[in-house]
């Protein structure tokens, strides 16, 4: 077993006043939580509608922020997936998410791939997907628009032997409210077609906000989420084990229980194991 926390948090154009939501982890910590994860962009503001697309990047304000939350997460034993910004060398900065572990160290950033036509006038693309150990759990990280709208994100996570997915994500300022249940539809989706726990992380948005908070279990259903347009720490245990990546595997045997239940006897497809 492993606890989570998903951190849906207030998220502003203020460095201090987005800095000042990373109390969360304080609140991960108090939970038990072993890894928490903060929503997409979170220590800037993300930069559409919410923070200026053409700012600099405030590297030393950044850094110092990093390090704390580094620096905290090692004291209290706890992993963070953190969004944040990075600094190219293109000018534009990466839409990132830092990877914490347990221990307080940084071991690397995933920079959002997959970028919409507002994100790149803000923002530079990533290329490359990884994988990370938080906990003795191999996780991966796909950021908001690349994990929602491009399944191979999620599975190049899972090709890398992630079981747990987390998903930070901002989704939106705008009213698309017509886009909560589909949002909704492929967040599950994305853990049933690779058979992964997948843990999506939205700021708190209002007066619209287009999808919820939620932990998605392996075989893609609900497991915790949050109120939509509330401030809320979502806390979960999750059992690891069920992420056995089978439909990803494209494995007959393991498939068999997730598709068939106590609906179908094994004997009934023996032949073909």
């Amino acid at each position: 077993m492993l606890r989570i926390a998903l951190a849906q948090c207030h998220q502003t154009a203020d460095f201090d006043a987005n800095a000042a939501t990373i109390r969360f982890l304080d609140r991960a910590i108090a939970a038990q939580a072993q890894i928490v994860c903060f929503p997409e962009a979170q220590t800037v503001g993300y930069r559409v509608d919410i923070s200026d697309p053409r700012a600099p990047c405030p590297v030393a304000q950044l850094d110092k922020l990093h390090a704390e939350v580094a620096r905290r997460c090692g004291d209290a034993r706890i992993a963070c997936v953190l969004g944040t910004e990075i600094a190219s060398p293109v000018g534009k900065p990466y839409n990132s998410a830092l990877i914490i572990d347990e221990s307080g160290q940084i071991l690397g950033t995933h920079h959002k791939t997959r970028l919409t036509p507002l994100d790149s006038v803000a923002y530079a693309p990533g290329r490359d997907f990884e994988t990370w150990t938080l906990c003795g759990v191999t996780i991966g990280v796909v950021i908001c628009y690349e994990g929602f709208r491009y399944a191979e994100t999620t599975a190049a996570c899972v090709e890398q032997g992630a079981q747990l997915v987390f998903h930070p994500q901002n989704n939106t300022t705008r009213p698309n409210d017509w886009k909560i249940p589909i949002h909704h539809a492929m967040a599950i989706t994305r853990a049933a077609e690779n058979t992964v726990w997948f843990a999506s992380c939205n700021a708190r948005l209002d007066p619209h906000q287009n999808c919820q908070t939620m932990i998605v279990a392996p075989d893609g259903r609900i497991h915790a989420s949050a109120e939509i347009k509330r401030e809320e720490l979502v806390v979960a245990d999750i059992d690891i084990s069920k992420a056995t990546r089978a439909m990803h595997r494209y494995d007959m045997a393991d498939s068999a229980a997730l598709l068939f239940a106590d609906t179908v006897d094994r004997d009934e497809y023996e032949e073909i194991l």
